[in-house]
């Protein structure tokens, strides 16, 4: 249980994925370990509307809405109408995401990353929403396309994968950065020391569920209950209480997203 009082936030967990237990049993795990709320990113154009009715059952989830940079090849412009109805009408909705630029597993269709990227800081900021960035290998890309289109929107640099001197770019232009189970492994030296180096007050908390399980989970399904051991990490590397950082990173999220 949640002896220490801890009040966590998974500000990145893609909890309709889950495979192996229910997800009344993951919002429930998440709970005994601190875990108040979870936002669920949307992916797939056509998971929309899932991703709204499990975020309208559960109080303590919140989703992002768009589409992943490598899923565009479905992309309508007829989602941008969709969503903004959606959010327009749902507080539930905490941003528009996951979006931006994937050159990992497909550069194929660079061109199309881009433009529907575009469109959705665009309909972000006409949302006045924040914006959760998948930047995947694409790190000058991401950051040039958000500094000329965005117009207000807070941006979130999920699964951050970049050196310290991209962090402290992005830190020096607003930006937040997610951390998440990556920042436990071994191997992991450049992600620790961005964890020490940023400054407290632009750091997240997340999972990416199902995926990136932290130590000493690692090789098996993620949940958002993992985020504990993703702050306790950060927690140690940075030489401060974990209780500290869970308040820091907590009250990080709710000043972004207003909850």
């Amino acid at each position: 249980m949640n002896e220490d009082n801890l009040n966590l936030i998974d500000t990145h967990s893609h909890i309709d994925m889950i495979q192996n237990i229910s997800l009344e049993e993951v919002i429930a795990n998440a709970k005994e370990n601190g875990v108040s709320k979870i936002i669920l990113p949307c992916a797939y154009p056509g998971d929309i509307d899932k991703i709204v009715d499990i975020t309208n059952k559960f109080d303590n989830i919140y989703a992002y809405l768009g589409v992943h940079p490598s899923e565009v090849k479905d992309w309508d412009d007829s989602l941008l109408d969709k969503i903004e109805k959606i959010a327009a009408n749902n507080k539930k909705i905490a941003g528009i995401g996951e979006i931006g630029l994937d050159y990992y597993w497909d550069k194929s269709f660079i061109d199309l990353q881009k433009e529907v990227f575009i469109k959705q800081i665009r309909l972000a900021n006409k949302l006045n929403l924040p914006i959760n960035i998948h930047d995947r290998e694409a790190h000058k890309d991401s950051f040039d396309i958000i500094e000329e289109n965005n117009e207000g929107s807070t941006v979130i640099m999920h699964c951050f994968s970049g050196s310290v001197e991209f962090a402290r770019e992005c830190i020096k232009a607003g930006y937040y950065i997610a951390l998440g189970g990556v920042v436990t492994f071994k191997n992991a030296i450049k992600m620790k020391e961005v964890a020490k180096d940023i400054p407290l007050e632009r750091l997240l908390l997340e999972t990416d569920a199902p995926y990136l399980t932290p130590v000493p989970f690692r090789g098996k399904e993620n949940q958002p209950a993992y985020v504990r051991f993703v702050a306790e990490e950060i927690a140690f590397l940075r030489g401060i209480s974990l209780k500290e950082l869970a308040d820091a990173t907590t009250q990080n999220a709710e000043r972004i997203f207003k909850f």
